[in-house]
């Protein structure tokens, strides 16, 4: 049994699976921002636009357009739709 307390030493292995079929479908792709010896990443969510040898192009939610270089790009994959939002009925609120 493991002993309770902080997790440390955890590793992922990070895997860039995203190919030109990916196009028009849901993504995230973390990635390296900064120069390239910065430790710092981040992620990007959205519709992948364009996948070439160069960079990969995401629109996200809020209709940005970034582009990633691919040597910056850590990992990647398709994820799913979001689901549809529900509008929510006010407590109270008198049926129609």
């Amino acid at each position: 049994m493991l002993a309770p307390g902080p997790v440390t030493g955890m590793r992922y292995r990070l895997e860039l699976r995203l190919t030109a079929a990916d196009v028009g479908k849901r993504v995230v792709i973390r990635w390296r921002p900064g120069p390239s010896d910065s430790s710092q990443m981040t992620d990007v969510l959205g519709i992948l636009e364009q996948a070439d040898t160069e960079t990969f192009t995401v629109r996200t939610r809020d209709e940005h357009l970034i582009v990633i270089p691919r040597d910056r790009a850590l990992a990647g994959k398709v994820v799913p739709q979001r689901p549809p939002t529900t509008r929510r009925r006010h407590e109270g609120a008198e049926s129609p």
